[in-house]
């Protein structure tokens, strides 16, 4: 089993910051690509960002210049750092790991539970 683990979500206020974890664990043998997702009330889920195994990252227009991803390849772990935040930022923010566990050969794609980020004043 793999499981993702999210954690760092919480109350800002405006022009605040934040920055979210999430740990993959379990019969991990490879892992591809990593990204953060989110999902406000009333709309449709997002890409926020993802990064490469190599550390090639992509952002949504929205937060260009304020959202930071990085990943720790040894751990399994990919952070969202998130700068200058507005309102409309507010969601539940999910990760995404591209995973090949122990014993197979092919990429299966998991998701954590998602934690909460809420921008307000």
């Amino acid at each position: 089993q793999v499981q993702l683990v999210e954690s760092g979500g919480g109350l800002v206020q405006p022009g605040g910051s934040l920055r979210l974890s999430c740990a993959a664990s379990g019969s991990i043998f490879r892992t591809n690509a990593m990204g953060w997702y989110r999902q406000a009330p009333g709309k449709e889920r997002e890409v926020v960002a993802t990064i490469t195994s190599s550390g090639d990252a992509a952002f949504a227009d929205s937060v260009k210049g304020r959202f930071t991803i990085s990943r720790d390849n040894a751990e399994n772990t990919v952070y969202l750092e998130m700068n200058s935040l507005k309102p409309e930022d507010t969601a539940v923010y999910y990760c995404n790991a591209v995973i090949m566990r122990s014993g197979t050969f092919s990429w299966m794609n998991y998701w954590g539970k998602g934690t909460l980020v809420t921008v307000s004043s």
